[in-house]
């Protein structure tokens, strides 16, 4: 493509089909646009994809994380670790409940939290100090889970996996098994997002998915104002059929039919949509093992969901601007969140975390979605050695 494309190139795109839209208007048409079948179904469909036993549908990715933090007790005085390299809401959920954020720096060859890092931070205080641990899947390389866990075990902590990015990423264990990112076997809740840039697209919508079955009742409570309505968990039993009971403070979390009816279609081709991010990877991944002045963020790893592609580059701001020039909508994730000004209020300062700070110097997220065309690729791939040469 020697020519500028007609539409922008953004670093990723929803794709709604056909069948998307056939989907959506069937729910429109029947009986239920909320709180209906197609939560339950989607629900259902999703925990078999990722290899969960429970799955709770909600609004946003922002909202699981939340609703994981309470249901995990998280409250005033509680201390929890994340990764600097992550959209906010990863360390947010925290704040929410009144816990405190902590940092960890991250393993500058993969982006990911370093457990290294979380170990120092972890014997640096007494045991108990910590509650919990949110490591991020960060571009879609999953965290090591079986390490992470060990960790966790060794120090008391819960584990929130953050798997917005890796629907369908996996991590290799010590026995060469593949552990999907969310299945539950490693972590006590995992959390997705469904906006339009991930793999899955429903416009805004979330999941929690765990393999404990009282996480589950309690998280589809808290999701609905904290309100049970069915008989078994009823605090007051032979009300009547009518009855309903407000038993702790919830949110109003839920997502419709609506919307899942989008994600059930989606979620048929995730598998299609992932090889296809993968093989992107693999096109960029070659182009650039021969480009001089540019690296790439953790190429080849196995496992690898490929939400964003990230490329390292010295002069990041002039690439980001000279790709608008060409319609080219590169990105940058992320600020590393102790920079916000937000917790630098709290404490935190530049400096703090290295390894992050000289990530985000560097770091630039090129177009990478199902529907960019080979052309389109190779003109992305043009445009980035123009203006290294």
């Amino acid at each position: 493509m020697k020519n500028p494309p007609l539409h922008p190139l953004p670093y990723g795109r929803q794709h709604i089909s056909d069948d998307d839209i056939a989907a959506v208007v069937a729910t429109l048409r029947s009986d239920f646009l909320t709180q209906g079948p197609r939560v339950t179904e989607f629900e259902e469909k999703f925990a078999a994809y990722v290899g969960a036993t429970y799955a709770v549908a909600v609004s946003n990715g922002t909202a699981a994380l939340h609703l994981c933090a309470l249901a995990l007790g998280v409250q005033l005085g509680q201390r929890v670790i994340t990764t600097p390299i992550t959209f906010a809401a990863s360390a947010n959920c925290v704040r929410y409940c009144g816990g405190e954020v902590h940092f960890a720096d991250i393993d500058p060859a993969t982006g990911l939290l370093d457990l290294a890092k979380v170990r120092e931070l972890l014997e640096a205080h007494p045991q108990g100090y910590f509650s919990g641990l949110i490591p991020v899947d960060f571009a879609g390389l999953a965290v090591n889970m079986e390490a992470a866990r060990a960790l966790a075990d060794e120090f008391g902590l819960w584990i929130i996996e953050d798997a917005c990015h890796a629907p369908g990423g996996f991590s290799v264990d010590s026995t060469g098994a593949e552990r999907r990112c969310g299945s539950g076997q490693l972590a006590e809740l995992a959390i997705f997002s469904f906006h339009p840039v991930k793999h899955i697209a429903t416009g805004e919508g979330g999941m929690i998915t765990t393999n404990d079955a009282a996480l589950a009742s309690h998280l589809r409570r808290l999701r609905t104002h904290g309100i049970e309505r069915e008989a078994t968990g009823l605090l007051r039993q032979d009300e009547g059929g009518w009855y309903m009971e407000m038993q702790e403070l919830g949110y109003n979390y839920r997502i419709s039919d609506i919307l899942c009816a989008l994600g059930i279609s989606q979620l048929a081709r995730a598998d299609e949509g992932l090889a296809r991010r993968r093989q992107l990877a693999t096109q960029y991944d070659a182009a650039f093992a021969a480009t001089p002045g540019v690296a790439v963020l953790a190429p080849g790893q196995p496992g690898h969901a490929y939400h964003l592609y990230v490329v390292l580059v010295e002069n990041r701001r002039g690439l980001y601007e000279f790709l608008r020039t060409k319609n080219i909508l590169a990105q940058v994730h992320y600020v590393p969140v102790h920079r916000m000004p937000y917790y630098e209020k709290l404490g935190w300062r530049a400096g703090d975390f290295p390894h992050a700070e000289a990530y985000y110097t560097r770091c630039l997220s090129l177009p990478l979605y199902p529907t960019l065309t080979d052309d389109e690729q190779a003109y992305v791939i043009d445009c980035v050695r123009e203006f290294l040469a």
